[in-house]
C-alpha cells in the first residue's frame, strides 16, 4: 500500500477518518497530532493558492493551441 494522508479526527475515544477510505486489517499506520493553528495556516495558504488558480484559469482566459508555444 501507497505511503498517503488522510485526514481524521479524535472523538474523545477513537480516531475516526473524516472521509471513507478502505484500509487493511492491522494496517500500520503513524498519527501525527496538528495544533489547531498549524490547520489554519495550512487552510489559508490552500485558499490563497486555490484563489491564484481560480484567477489564472478564470472563463475569460482564451484557450492556448499549439501554435501558441514559442520554442
Amino acid at each position: 500500500m501507497p505511503i498517503m494522508s488522510l485526514k481524521a479526527h479524535y472523538d474523545g475515544r477513537h480516531i475516526l477518518l473524516d472521509e471513507p477510505f478502505q484500509l487493511p486489517t492491522n494496517a500500520q499506520l503513524i498519527v501525527t497530532v496538528l495544533e489547531p493553528e498549524v490547520l489554519e495556516e495550512r487552510d489559508a495558504w490552500a485558499d490563497l493558492a486555490a484563489s491564484g488558480l481560480t484567477r489564472t484559469y478564470g472563463d475569460d482566459e482564451p484557450e492556448y493551441t499549439i501554435d501558441d508555444l514559442k520554442p
